[in-house]
């Protein structure tokens, strides 16, 4: 069993109560817009961090995170992208790699916009947890965590803090 925090979109910030709120779990998934390594670095202090690199990472980020990351978490398939779209808009990477690996969880950033949504086609649980950075159009920096206990996907918690205009 395993505590996972997941988080997306930093954009080369992370508000502390993200980090206090990630504190307790085994692991730190990030789907992508990082925003550069010292952020990256500051996240993996926390707790081990699986990450993907989104379209404003540089050549750092890049050069250190995958475009996508295709893993065993207990016993669930993750298959993880920045830009991925959400059942019924899948995009078209996104969608190739689903059905050539058929995950069991989805977990795609982009949005800044979270997402929980199952998708019974593709068989998959889906997962965007928005934007944990300052930047973008988000008015509400989010994050979650859930656990994976075998096959299951459970517990999720979401946490929610309104912008108020300042960097951290």
């Amino acid at each position: 069993m395993k505590t996972i925090g997941l988080i997306s979109d930093t954009h080369s910030s992370l508000h502390p109560r993200v980090s206090n709120f990630l504190a307790q779990c085994d692991e730190i998934w990030h789907a992508g817009d990082i925003g550069n390594m010292e952020t990256a670095r500051s996240i993996a202090a926390l707790k081990p961090l699986k990450a993907v690199y989104g379209n404003i990472d540089g050549q750092d980020i890049r050069g250190f995170y995958p475009l996508y990351q295709l893993f065993m978490c207990e016993n669930v398939k993750v298959l993880m992208i920045h830009i991925g779209g959400y059942p019924g808009r899948y995009a078209k990477e996104a969608r190739q790699l689903i059905m050539e690996h058929k995950p069991g969880l989805f977990i795609s950033g982009h949005s800044h916009i979270l997402k929980v949504i199952n998708d019974p086609k593709m068989n998959l649980l889906h997962l965007n947890p928005g934007a944990a950075g300052h930047s973008g159009p988000h008015l509400v920096i989010t994050a979650m965590k859930f656990m994976i206990d075998d096959q299951n996907i459970r517990d999720l918690e979401i946490l929610e803090i309104e912008r108020d205009g300042r960097k951290y």
